[in-house]
């Protein structure tokens, strides 16, 4: 949950990185065609010894399917979406909502942008229920949502009423997991890089110390962004939830657009805390 067990997107350069490619673990037909594959694949690394971004979050969706006996989309589904009136999170978009469906694009060789119609390195158009849905990625959703989600996590686990998590369960997600070894600047992802006073809880990088990561937060902020240029955070020192939408996969961009986003909300704080 932290990233540090040694698993990996295959996005590295390693022999290992290399299998996830040649066995296409991603590809897979299935949560358990994928985690098949992934026994045959070494770690990166020893547990702890490092932190790559990797598909360790889809293995958590695996081991919620095997807990709780209901696939990832009916479990988050029941658990989450519905208690939490996420009208319009899911793994795919039926045809009733599909002219509210917005196109996702991507950067082509000449750096021009082009409809991008894969998720995971999977083609798909989001038009059935995924057979291998990820636990990393490659939900739809709303702005709105997504906020719903992004308030229930601020408010220690609870919106309007509806309890999905403990207020201590939500303290342990928010709360750095990485030891002093892995916060030296070596390691991270585009420009979240692990460093001291910046860390990864379960599921969220974490600005545990703002002035020691040279970052205007609140002490305690968490968030983290997706691919496509969805990102939200939450700082609770300064009562702020943050959720904004682009459509542009993978652009060197996202990242940039994200602290300028935070730079621009603490600019606008007349008495923001640390």
């Amino acid at each position: 949950m932290s990233h540090s067990a040694g698993f990996s997107y295959g996005s590295g350069q390693s022999v290992v990185d290399a299998m996830y490619h040649d066995l296409k673990v991603m590809q897979s037909a299935s949560l358990q065609e994928m985690i098949d594959k992934l026994a045959k694949i070494p770690l990166n690394y020893q547990p702890g010894k490092g932190w790559t971004y990797s598909v360790s979050m889809d293995i958590e969706g695996y081991i919620v399917e095997k807990l709780s006996g209901q696939t990832l989309p009916d479990f988050m589904r029941d658990h989450i979406f519905t208690p939490l009136a996420m009208k319009d999170a899911a793994f795919f978009v039926p045809e009733e909502k599909r002219s509210r469906f917005a196109t996702n694009y991507r950067d082509d060789s000449q750096g021009q942008l082009v409809p991008s119609v894969t998720t995971g390195g999977a083609p798909t158009d989001y038009a059935t229920q995924p057979t291998m849905p990820s636990g990393g990625g490659g939900l739809v959703s709303t702005t709105e949502d997504y906020y719903r989600f992004a308030q229930m996590l601020a408010n220690g686990g609870e919106l309007d009423g509806k309890r999905i998590l403990a207020p201590a369960t939500v303290k342990l997600m928010t709360s750095n997991h990485l030891p002093t070894e892995l916060l030296t600047g070596e390691f991270g992802i585009g420009q979240h890089i692990m460093r001291p006073g910046f860390g990864y809880g379960f599921n969220c990088a974490v600005v545990f110390d703002p002035p020691e990561a040279n970052l205007p937060d609140g002490k305690g902020t968490f968030f983290w962004d997706g691919a496509a240029g969805t990102w939200f955070w939450v700082d609770p020192t300064n009562d702020i939830v943050f959720v904004a939408m682009i459509q542009r996969m993978t652009s060197p961009d996202n990242h940039n657009l994200q602290y300028r986003s935070h730079a621009t909300v603490y600019q606008a704080l007349i008495d923001a805390s640390k």
